[in-house]
């Protein structure tokens, strides 16, 4: 059975449907890797290094010799890692199962689409899997990634002031069949000082860029705008690409106008539970721009279990500069449409939003399915 080398494009499209084996070391594959990619190592970092410093220091021979060393105790223990990830992986496509019952495909890559994928295609073939390898390895998906940012993307920006439940909005959008990106998912953090509080650890900067560049990719085939919600260019430790970044603020943007005090009661039910010590921290690492006096306060009133009176203080401070961003935009008066809403009703309000778009993309089917 052939190994097929193919192309990102071909790539990602199988990746869909079959699993992919990262074969680079542990510290590779943790910095970042092919979305959905599984850890399938070769080598350990340290042989990794071993075997590149003999590469440089002696020849390309002596180097494969050394990791043939490596990789020959780790042969059979890789075939049934192998048919274990292929045997719990689900056929998404109907179409495909009867085929995957007597084939057995896995997609293989490394960094440039050198010898370590090559050694893994070759046993995991010799052994019966059809083996797909990717064309350049890691390193031609990087560039790859870095080249969608650079492409026009079609956006609607969902706006408003923090505590709109635009996130929650978003959501709904998905489920009606809209495009979306939801930024803040991606980077694990929802923004604000507070964004981290229960999430998981941020990913690495280029992973971040990953597994957006496969979801503008994947979500915009259908020629449909993406919906993504707006954003400061710095999300946590993450950075939104420059590129994308100022599409975004050249895209028609759609502000939630919802009333202070819904908002207010919105943010309190969302993060009035969380770790005391941790609320504390964050809004300490605001005080600079907070100010002295109401950081003093809304500490005071949170120790003294206020949590709505510390909201209230820290929902006009975000408001500010909330709307300091919203005036530096360019053209903001003929790309800002408000959408004038009574609560943080999620249903209610995307139902709203998309009624007040004209020819908005929500499928007839959801539509009647929905109520709608």
């Amino acid at each position: 059975m052939a190994i097929e080398k193919i192309n990102i494009e071909q790539f990602l499209q199988l990746a869909q449907q079959h699993p992919v084996l990262d074969v680079r070391s542990p510290g590779e594959y943790s910095h970042a890797r092919i979305p959905g990619a599984q850890a399938f190592h070769l080598f350990t970092d340290e042989e990794r290094k071993i075997v590149g410093t003999t590469y440089k220091q002696q020849s390309r021979e002596a180097a494969i010799k050394i990791g043939l060393d490596f990789f020959g105790p780790k042969m059979r223990g890789m075939v049934e890692e192998a048919e274990k990830i292929v045997d719990r992986s689900p056929v998404k496509d109907d179409v495909l199962k009867e085929a995957d019952r007597k084939t057995k495909v896995v997609l293989v890559h490394c960094w440039r689409g050198g010898m370590r994928s090559a050694g893994v295609a070759w046993l995991l073939d010799l052994y019966g899997f059809k083996v797909y390898t990717l064309i350049g390895g890691y390193k031609y998906f990087r560039r790859w990634v870095l080249s969608q940012f650079e492409k026009e993307w079609l956006f609607n920006i969902l706006g408003g002031y923090t505590g709109s439940g635009k996130t929650e909005l978003l959501k709904q959008l998905n489920v009606l069949g809209e495009n979306i990106v939801d930024l803040e998912f991606l980077a694990h953090h929802k923004g604000s000082a507070f964004g981290n509080i229960g999430l998981p650890v941020q990913p690495s900067q280029e992973m971040f860029e990953n597994l957006l560049a496969v979801q503008l990719h994947f979500k915009a085939s259908n020629g449909l705008p993406i919906w993504m919600e707006d954003e400061s260019q710095r999300i946590g430790t993450i950075n939104i690409p420059q590129s994308i970044w100022l599409q975004m603020r050249k895209s028609i943007l759609y502000f939630l106008d919802i009333p202070f005090g819904e908002r207010l009661k919105h943010i309190v039910e969302e993060y009035g539970a969380l770790d005391r010590e941790k609320m504390i921290s964050a809004i300490e690492r605001i005080q600079k721009r907070l100010g002295g006096l109401e950081t003093k306060t809304a500490l005071q009133l949170l120790s003294e279990g206020k949590i709505e009176d510390a909201f209230r203080i820290l929902l006009k401070y975000y408001d500010k500069w909330y709307l300091k961003g919203l005036n530096n935009r360019n053209d903001v008066k003929e790309l800002c449409t408000t959408i004038s809403l009574n609560k943080v009703e999620t249903a209610v309000n995307a139902k709203y939003l998309l009624n007040a778009i004209p020819n908005n993309s929500i499928p007839k089917k959801l539509i009647n399915e929905h109520g709608y």
